[in-house]
């Protein structure tokens, strides 16, 4: 089993610092690229800023009640904790780490080569 590389980035010093939109999601960067930022049950979950299909916006959307990101533009649905297209269209987002440690809030971005994402 191939075991996953992470370069880590720091995207807050603390969670008092993370001013969250009303559905509980905020846009932050990360090592270059745009991140959303979800607070889903008293954890911080992450993914990309995008949605796979058609580019919708994912922090525009909604979590649903069984902890999905909403896709804002077709409703599709994402589960967060594997990124697995829920809805059955078929497509996978990349969904990222987040550990909060003394020093800070920190994502990971899976270090794949030279392209990422």
């Amino acid at each position: 089993m191939k075991v996953k590389k992470y370069q880590w980035y720091k995207i807050a010093d603390s969670e008092s610092e993370l001013v969250f939109l009303p559905n509980n999601m905020l846009v932050t960067e990360a090592g270059g690229k745009k991140i959303t930022i979800i607070k889903h049950n008293n954890s911080l979950m992450a993914c990309t800023y995008a949605c796979p299909h058609a580019g919708g916006i994912l922090s525009e959307g909604h979590v649903d009640a069984s902890g999905n990101v909403v896709c804002p533009i077709h409703r599709y649905k994402f589960s967060l904790q594997n990124g697995r297209n829920v809805s059955g269209e078929g497509y996978y987002l990349t969904t990222l780490p987040v550990e909060v440690r003394e020093d800070g809030i920190f994502a990971g971005i899976e270090q794949k080569g030279f392209f990422n994402f």
